[in-house]
């Protein structure tokens, strides 16, 4: 895959409150160690997300050290995410509750199984809509 394959750019990030409550209020959340992941579809061609990384988490060092960690995951991830049941992809909002820094692979392994699960209840969603 190339290398602009798997970059994050700009139009990838959920970055104002309406986009973040429209996701909050769709209420299909899961909760996967210290992450709660919220999704809903898009309806775009690709992926967006947002990340909610509270001070009770830690001082600046440890949150940016998080947020880097989750943007790096999900950015290596992005393709291997499901999309949505319209064939869109997703917003995620991944809020994070106060932990000990995990490593690349704990982070990215914690979002592929909260991917899944989210997957699973919108597409339950859509199956009830249709019939």
């Amino acid at each position: 895959m190339s290398a602009s394959a798997l970059t994050l750019r700009a139009r990838h990030r959920i970055s104002n409150k309406l986009e973040f409550d429209r996701v909050f209020k769709a209420k299909a959340r899961k909760h996967v160690g210290p992450l709660t992941i919220f999704a809903m579809p898009n309806g775009l061609p690709h992926l967006r997300y947002g990340l909610s990384v509270p001070r009770r988490v830690g001082n600046a060092v440890t949150r940016n050290r998080i947020k880097r960690l989750l943007r790096e995951a999900l950015r290596h991830n992005q393709h291997d995410l499901p999309s949505a049941p319209d064939g869109g992809g997703y917003d995620w909002l991944i809020a994070v509750r106060p932990h000990e820094a995990m490593t690349l692979e704990q982070y990215a392994d914690a979002l592929r199984n909260a991917a899944a699960g989210l997957d699973h209840v919108w597409r339950k969603r859509a199956h009830k809509n249709d019939g």
